[in-house]
């Protein structure tokens, strides 16, 4: 195996870890607002750190998940794509579809509560600097709205600007954990010892039940992990995990040094803030715009995650068509969906003014975090299972198990706010679940012509009716089973053309690849254009057409009117109208298209 360059594994850093990267700066002040930072506290709470890191992003994400992924792509959907071919049992089946359809739907909500909390904990620093103490919330609040808003006008440049701009700003601010964290070891080289696990283990047999709950503040240090693995279609695996063990390094010292501060001054409010405060006062005003920085990079790790697994979803038909841009030409995987941009904004804008403070949002975030982790442990698990590797799967089993742990931990958060992700995901969920058993039902009511039965409507047709000059293009499935439309447009409305070209577009279980074949041996004036794509491959539609040597005269596609009295399907139908047709998301050109139109009852 190659090395990566400098250049990928700095990428990496300013893509990847721009959230686990910046939890350093409220994971221990969050956690000793609840815990008194008695020296057994802290040399606990910074070993349970420490083992978390280790299990839940070390082991869980960049040893098994990306051992998984043989195609350079990560996410729940790739983990589903791996396990469905492998169970034969159709509530198998069932069961690991809606868990995949639920880990995009919380993996949804946590991108929301990211950037609030962290931009709202960076600018909260700014109380640090002499004279500024008072500054109000209302204004900070005010501040990180305007952040907010520069993060998600910075999307459209794609993930290729943005890696460029922010990698080795995020490598600086790496660089400044591990310095500040190491200078403050230095005066308190004890805390180094915290890394042995019976410090965890005395941390529970002092706390209690106080120590079982502390493990959902706790968990906020490994936030990002599965933005990680969603991540590596954008970047790929080996940058990824030689970044890690840079970052790992980093944060693990910074962890070591606010640990260290506190066992010199525990009655501290930010350990991080005060830490490098304490180190030299000149130089915190610019660590202070070095954070707001490093947590604008931890918004966009998640956000550019959501970008993949969103479009992953659209290309496997679990969620409607969205404009996509495509916004690099070296890497495949680089879009920007505007939709689901502002989407985002708004609902970041939101809780920034629900929640107000960085410490609320704390008791409201993990709870999607860990769910995710769960789900993708639980799939590992059955992966492994089925290829009989069952090494890996005793360690997939200790990894899920450990994630099921800090999930029920924070469970405690819904009352506190944790509601919120849940509500938030519920969206998607609601929106997964509506359209994929719509597009089923409508399936089902068009009542498609077989094969034989279209060919002899067609000869029949072709033979006695008038032709039009140039060539028509429908698109079909298959053959096997033609929708009604073209049947409507041929038979009943006597629109034959003297070339009729039906097109279809065959999507791949593997997320690359790419192959067209025209088959003009059908039956005269018949022929058919096969695609077949990755689910994540970008085709160019109309380039394949001219590449095949076609000249169209006319598009047809068909549209569909949806009747019905159920609630459930008129959400169905709103959906449909609101989002872009076959042709829109192509881009095909719009002066030759014509909608065909089907009234169904549902």
């Amino acid at each position: 195996m190659e090395h990566p360059s400098k250049t990928s594994i700095v990428k990496a850093a300013g893509l990847v870890f721009g959230d686990i990267g910046t939890s350093p700066i409220y994971t221990l002040a969050v956690l000793f607002l609840f815990l008194t930072p008695t020296p057994e506290n802290v040399m606990g709470a910074v070993s349970l750190v420490f083992w978390t890191l280790v299990i839940m992003v070390t082991v869980q994400y960049t040893f098994l998940a990306m051992r998984l992924s043989e195609t350079g792509e990560g996410g729940t959907l790739v983990l589903k794509g791996l396990l469905l071919p492998l169970l034969k049992k159709p509530k198998g089946i069932a069961a690991f579809t809606l868990l995949a359809t639920l880990g995009i739907s919380l993996m949804i909500g946590e991108c929301v509560i990211t950037p609030a909390i962290s931009i709202l904990s960076a600018v909260e620093g700014i109380r640090q600097i002499p004279g500024l103490e008072i500054m109000s919330q209302e204004w900070l609040i005010f501040l990180a709205i305007l952040i907010t808003l520069g993060l998600f006008l910075f999307q459209k440049r794609g993930t290729e600007g943005v890696s460029r701009t922010f990698g080795p700003v995020m490598a600086v601010w790496f660089l400044v954990l591990f310095t500040s964290g190491a200078i403050s070891v230095s005066l308190s080289p004890e805390i180094l010892f915290a890394i042995n696990p019976l410090y965890a283990v005395q941390f529970f047999v002092h706390n209690g039940i106080q120590g079982f709950v502390s493990l959902s503040m706790i968990v906020l240090c490994a936030t990002g992990a599965e933005a990680l693995f969603a991540d590596m279609g954008h970047l790929g695996r080996e940058p990824i995990q030689y970044a890690w063990g840079f970052v790992f390094v980093a944060v693990l010292f910074s962890y070591m040094g606010q640990a260290a501060h506190l066992l010199r001054n525990p009655g501290v409010g930010n350990p991080l803030f005060e830490m490098v405060f304490s180190i030299s006062h000149d130089i915190y005003i610019p660590f202070l715009i070095l954070m707001i920085i490093a947590t604008v990079i931890a918004s966009q790790s998640v956000i550019s995650g959501i970008f993949s697994i969103i479009y992953q979803a659209i290309t496997t038909h679990l969620l409607p068509m969205l404009p996509v841009d495509y916004t690099s030409d070296e890497l495949r995987t680089q879009i920007y969906i505007n939709t689901i941009n502002w989407l985002l904004c708004i609902a970041v804008i939101c809780v920034l003014l629900i929640f107000q403070f960085s410490d609320r949002l704390a008791s409201a975030y993990g709870l999607s975090v860990t769910a995710t982790m769960s789900i993708t442990g639980s799939f590992m698990v059955a992966i492994f299972f089925h290829r009989q590797k069952y090494i890996y799967m005793g360690i997939a089993v200790i990894v899920t198990m450990v994630d099921i742990l800090y999930f029920l931990t924070t469970v405690t958060k819904i009352p506190h706010g944790g509601y919120l992700s849940l509500v938030i995901a519920s969206i998607p969920f609601t929106i997964i679940i509506i359209y994929t058993a719509g597009q089923r039902a409508l399936y089902r009511s068009m009542k498609p012509l077989g094969h034989d039965q279209f060919i002899k409507k067609y000869l029949r047709a072709y033979k006695y009716d008038r032709h039009i000059r140039g060539t028509a293009l429908f698109f079909a499935r298959s053959l096997d089973e033609v929708p009604a439309y073209i049947s409507r447009t041929m038979f009943n409305n006597e629109i034959i053309y003297e070339e009729n070209i039906i097109i279809s577009v065959d999507i791949k279980k593997e997320p690359y690849g790419f192959s067209w074949h025209l088959d003009r041996s059908i039956e005269p004036g018949l022929s058919r254009l096969s695609i077949s794509h990755g689910y994540m491959q970008i085709i160019d539609l109309m380039r394949i057409i001219r590449d095949a040597g076609i000249e169209e005269k006319t598009i047809f596609y068909g549209m569909e009117e949806i009747v019905t009295r159920n609630i459930v399907w008129k959400i169905f139908s709103a959906i449909k109208r609101l989002c872009p047709s076959f042709v829109q998301y192509h881009r095909l050109p719009s002066h030759k298209v014509h909608g065909v139109i089907t009234r169904v009852e549902l």
